[in-house]
């Protein structure tokens, strides 16, 4: 669904590890409502017919402003949007992360409302080792051998679906590394999900609209002709999209990591299920194996993600007692901080971006998708707390 960096999320922050029962309760049923939300998104697209992808994704864009915008007003947090535009550079990352976003929400519309919902959900369920291969292959990363074992897996179960479907799985594989191309690009930019979403859309707003008009001209929208039932439909797209994150958000500061790192795979568990059972999408024998390895990839991922958690906690609760004896911090004590990055499973690094949805993440190829601030969705791996994260 590493090294964890300075938190940037849309409510006030609140250490975990001073949190009481009842938020740490709070915080999980949060956490089960965005990724559930997430993973039941599947339902809603196709309510949206006889609307095409692109008109679908040209609302959701301009909708989700209106949502958050709204949100920002009520609650006067405005104050982000004047040190961004001062800044060109992050402004520019903000520009591609719209752009790569763009590209991922297009493609799972797309997918769900054409029959593939079980591939899109395949993507997701790849996006942690994709983001740890690209961890590997820009930041240079180095991955404990659990998280090669994992990688190695992950490649020969898309080798094995490739040979179900008669051709790779283009679905899974867009989604997974334009995903995972948007966290490595968020975890530059240090926003908050709310935030980040507000920028990324505004950035989209005028195309999309400009989509939509053209549409209207051309007398192919479906906003004005399918009666007010389907307009209110289009409009909810921003709904989907803002509520999730909201409730991503709260969680991300009041659960551990390891817990949101787990609930991350509730969001393609739910579209899996869904595609099968609902959908009714075939499932011969070679995808079964295929996902089959998938699974087994994220089960190493996840039991290595937890040891590394535990070993790391004990290294700090020596290192406290040490220090509270007046004895020197052993040496192995910072390499113990720096390999376990708090039930991360990623490599440690500077440039880590220690973990969309709804789906994530989730989240830089360290975690799927982005550190705290830069959620996207996104889901990632274990221990990910990516609070910008734009799922599906």
């Amino acid at each position: 669904m590493p090294p964890r960096p300075r938190r940037a999320v849309c409510e006030k922050e609140v250490p975990v590890a001073g949190s009481s029962r009842s938020e740490q309760r709070i915080g999980l049923l949060n956490g089960i409502a965005a990724y559930g939300m997430w993973g039941l998104v599947p339902l809603f697209w196709p309510l949206l017919k006889p609307a095409g992808a692109g008109e679908i994704l040209a609302h959701r864009m301009v909708w989700s402003l209106v949502f958050v915008a709204v949100a920002l007003l009520f609650v006067r947090r405005w104050a982000w949007a004047g040190e961004l535009l001062r800044q060109p550079r992050r402004l520019a990352l903000v520009a591609v992360a719209a752009a790569v976003i763009t590209v991922n929400w297009g493609v799972y519309i797309w997918a769900v409302n054409s029959g593939h919902v079980v591939e899109a959900s395949l993507g997701y369920f790849i996006n942690p080792l994709v983001t740890i291969a690209m961890g590997v292959l820009l930041l240079k990363e180095r991955l404990r051998p659990a998280q090669w074992a994992a990688v190695a897996t992950g490649f020969a179960a898309v080798l094995v679906l490739t040979v179900g479907y008669g051709q790779p799985p283009w679905i899974s594989l867009c989604l997974a590394f334009s995903f995972a191309t948007y966290g490595l690009v968020k975890k530059k930019v240090n926003l908050g999900g709310v935030e980040s979403l507000a920028a990324e859309t505004a950035i989209q707003f005028l195309p999309a609209l400009g989509y939509l008009l053209w549409l209207g001209s051309q007398g192919e929208s479906t906003f004005t002709t399918e009666g007010p039932g389907h307009s209110a439909l289009l409009a909810a797209t921003g709904v989907v999209t803002a509520i999730p994150l909201v409730c991503f958000g709260a969680a991300a500061i009041r659960v551990p990591l390891s817990t949101l790192g787990l609930l991350q795979y509730l969001a393609p568990v739910f579209q899996f299920v869904l595609g099968v059972l609902y959908f009714g999408e075939a499932m011969p024998p070679e995808r079964w194996a295929g996902f089959g390895l998938v699974w087994l990839a994220l089960t190493l991922l996840t039991w290595d993600a937890l040891r590394t958690a535990r070993r790391t906690a004990r290294a700090l609760r020596e290192q406290l007692d040490r220090a509270g004896a007046g004895v020197p911090p052993a040496k192995g004590d910072a390499a113990a901080r720096e390999q376990g990055i708090v039930a991360s499973g990623m490599p440690a690094s500077p440039s880590s971006p220690s973990s969309p949805s709804s789906p994530s993440s989730q989240s830089s190829p360290s975690s799927a998708p982005s550190d705290a601030s830069n959620a996207a969705d996104a889901p990632g791996t274990p221990g990910q707390r990516d609070v910008g994260a734009v799922k599906p």
